[in-house]
């Protein structure tokens, strides 16, 4: 056994565990800071079409790292709340082209203040430096570990950028 592995018997050596405590808590600081409009899920999949307009919902998916079901659901939703279109694309009746709504862009560049605020709330503990190497870090995992997501994104993790 490597001298950094004990043998796990508390739940907090476990990064997994640790991981999933961190998402609980970015979830709860989600809603505080962005309100209740928009889930974790629906936001990223709005802010991912925002920039990669007429995408079909399964390309949209795989770009946010969520299942084609999950997506599907979420672009649904989100159409119903008139914050994107779905149409048919005629070459492929089963798949839909997206396009973020007036409303859509307005509610992201409203939101901007908000998810300021969570990154910095979020990441409030740690000093400038210890920033920087967490988020560095944190992508380097992703980014080394997508292939075993269920659902991996398809263009890759990017590099993070500085923290301000």
């Amino acid at each position: 056994m490597p001298d950094t592995e004990s043998k796990l018997i508390n739940l907090y050596e476990h990064p997994g565990h640790l991981l999933r405590r961190a998402q609980q808590i970015s979830v709860s600081i989600f809603y505080d800071e962005m309100g209740e409009e928009l889930t974790p899920v629906q936001y990223a999949m709005l802010r991912n079409l925002e920039s990669h307009a007429g995408i079909d919902q399964v390309s949209l998916s795989a770009i946010s790292g969520i299942d084609t079901s999950t997506g599907a659901t979420v672009c649904a939703r989100l159409e119903e709340k008139g914050l994107l279109t779905r149409t048919v694309i005629p070459t492929n009746r089963r798949q839909r082209s997206l396009t973020i709504t007036g409303a859509g862009e307005q509610l992201l560049s409203d939101l901007i203040p908000g998810s300021q605020r969570l990154r910095r709330r979020l990441l409030a503990p740690l000093s400038s430096t210890e920033q920087l190497q967490f988020m560095a870090l944190l992508t380097k995992l992703v980014r080394e570990n997508n292939e075993q997501s269920r659902a991996p994104l398809t263009d890759g993790v990017p590099a993070p950028r500085e923290v301000s």
